[in-house]
């Protein structure tokens, strides 16, 4: 762990020494891509690149990687001898076949490292006692990732995982928690579950709340309407986080709650568009992300096809390094509609608006090459707002309008909340 740390206040340091440091980093990475993974080997062998002529400037030359490549050939991946792996976890493949990844010892120390410095940055200390409602089995890597960063931190973790709203009353009834980790829609209903039961959430010891699995903001890194409800559910900050499986890499709010943080001694981040070159900061894109000081199953330029973009502005907070605004959806779940292209979080920011508005869901067909049919299905508190109301505000905001239809809530739960997902499913893509 020492040697990981060498770097930790790298993302306090001049924009100058970022990447200078950045680009020693990232030449140790490519030169370790290019001797120990076979994939990589012949991805090198085949372009003709040289990784010691490699930098931040001319990364681009290299081809990406996605999930395609990695699942087709996984295990051309592996960079260390298998004994050296001491944890795999599985993660969606292109077609539901899930991928394996390996973590080597060091990569769970980094891992654990990352989240160390994540909870630091939102104020997370050895005094904390922090209930975790993210899974650690069935070969996720979520909650491990966060119970191993709270132990290095020293903060006390409860483990109850994926686990049902009557235990985790209990358990924040007795253990009195002062932080939590989960998917926000799940952490919503929680709270409102406690004070439905008489115990104040408010009231509860909980005063910081960190989210993964869904956004918390807009584009303008104003909070969604969950964002808001949580922090007047629960009295408490809540903080967005990002990550994936593969990059074993976390971009986590600080104080400042203004975009994620990149630690720059642990990751190089693109956004591309669609023709995959790289553009600017502030302008939105594919996340590219390339880890870094990963032993087992180096990448590099990996498509996580997620939405967003970067921050370049120096945070309130002391850090210069490049912060990830919120991730405003997939890139293949981009909608094309008459001429305007947007992202289901278009549609859920506008709805989330709508306080009469309990549950929702998005379904899309075809109907052309270059036009997507959109329905949207949602549950009202009051019979008052009309599907024409709905329509007319999706119209102001998105300047389309959508099919909708107002439904029963508990058919649109049974297909929002299925069993075999992590978190809510409000986008079904029939294209």
């Amino acid at each position: 762990m020492k040697n990981l740390q060498i770097y930790k206040n790298l993302e306090f340091s001049s924009v100058k020494k970022i990447k200078a440091v950045q680009n020693i980093l990232l030449g140790k990475h490519l030169l370790h891509c290019q001797k120990y993974s076979p994939y990589y080997r012949r991805v090198f062998k085949k372009t003709g690149l040289d990784a010691r002529r490699l930098n931040l400037d001319n990364l681009s030359t290299l081809e990406f990687t996605d999930k395609t490549e990695i699942a087709q050939y996984n295990d051309d991946f592996l960079a260390v001898d298998p004994a050296k792996v001491a944890d795999i976890v599985l993660s969606s493949g292109t077609c539901g076949r899930p991928t394996k990844i390996a973590y080597s010892e060091w990569d769970l120390k980094r891992l654990a490292y990352n989240e160390e410095r994540s909870f630091g940055s939102c104020s997370f200390t050895n005094q904390d006692t922090v209930l975790l409602t993210c899974t650690l089995d069935r070969c996720f890597i979520a909650g491990l990732a966060y119970y191993s960063g709270l132990r290095v931190l020293g903060a006390a973790a409860i483990r109850n995982g994926l686990n049902s709203l009557e235990s985790h009353l209990e358990l924040i009834k007795r253990l009195r928690p002062s932080a939590i980790v989960g998917v926000p829609s799940f952490l919503r209903k929680l709270g409102l579950y406690l004070n439905q039961k008489g115990y104040s959430a408010q009231k509860s010891g909980v005063k910081k709340i960190v989210c993964i699995g869904e956004p918390l903001r807009d584009k303008n890194l104003k909070f969604l309407k969950v964002g808001q409800d949580l922090e007047i559910i629960w009295r408490a900050k809540a903080y967005s986080t990002y990550s994936t499986t593969e990059i074993v890499s976390t971009f986590c709010e600080c104080a400042a709650q203004a975009g994620g943080h990149l630690h720059p001694d642990l990751a190089v981040v693109e956004i591309i568009n669609e023709q995959g070159r790289n553009l600017p900061n502030g302008q939105i894109g594919e996340v590219v992300v390339t880890p870094l000081r990963i032993q087992a199953m180096p990448l590099v330029r990996f498509r996580t096809g997620d939405i967003s973009f970067l921050i370049d502005a120096p945070c309130s907070c002391g850090r210069k390094s490049l912060r990830l605004g919120p991730i405003l959806g997939r890139q293949k779940q981009m909608m094309k509609v008459r001429g305007t292209t947007f992202y289901p979080q278009a549609i859920y920011s506008c709805l989330e608006e709508i306080k009469e508005i309990s549950e929702y869901y998005i379904s899309v067909t075809s109907e052309g090459q270059l036009c997507d049919s959109i329905e949207i299905y949602a549950a009202v508190t009051d019979p008052a707002c009309t599907q024409t109301q709905i329509q007319e505000k999706l119209q102001a905001r998105l300047r389309v309008t959508p099919k909708v239809f107002i439904c029963d809530e508990e058919l649109v739960k049974e297909q929002v909340y299925t069993s075999g997902s992590r978190k809510p499913v409000r986008f079904i893509d029939r294209r």
